[in-house]
């Protein structure tokens, strides 16, 4: 994992880092307790939104280059601004998965997992996004079903992480 993160060339804040292991860490928890058998939680599926399934929809972003370019020193404003705002989502409950991707030839250059049920909540949050605002980053969104517990890992990622990358 560490060799994937330092191949990625783009900006990686503590936060971005963070949430990145903490997805990680989550699917390897999540299939070690869904190996345990079944123990429901009404009262923590609904908080959660569940379905009878444990599932519920999220938005799905794919960030990728965009349109527009900048001086260096705009640049750099703009994705600090980025990752403040990915930041301040994630602190909000609004994102629970956020993390940059290889270069790849699709100019993809990451993804964002919003735990909104609709498209157009979805873009709500991304005029948030300086980057995005500034068409340095641009997206395609997409509905996804997964498990309603996702949120879940992100409180548990400090207790997992020895020290900070």
């Amino acid at each position: 994992m560490i060799s994937v993160l330092k191949q990625v060339n783009t900006i990686i804040t503590p936060v971005m880092k963070k949430i990145i292991l903490s997805a990680f860490c989550f699917c390897t928890c999540f299939q070690l307790l869904a190996q345990s058998g079944n123990s429901y939680n009404k009262t923590l599926a609904d908080s959660l939104g569940s379905d009878e399934y444990g599932m519920k929809m999220y938005v799905l972003v794919v960030l990728k280059t965009g349109p527009a370019t900048f001086d260096k020193k705009t640049t750099d404003s703009l994705f600090n601004g980025h990752m403040a705002n990915i930041g301040r989502l994630a602190t909000e409950g609004k994102l629970v998965v956020a993390g940059p991707l290889k270069k790849n030839d699709k100019n993809y250059r990451g993804i964002f997992i919003f735990n909104v049920k609709t498209i157009e909540e979805a873009n709500k949050l991304l005029i948030t996004d300086p980057a995005v605002n500034a068409k340095i980053l641009d997206t395609e969104l997409y509905e996804w079903y997964g498990s309603a517990a996702l949120p879940m890992y992100l409180p548990y990622h400090s207790k997992v992480q020895k020290k900070e990358m």
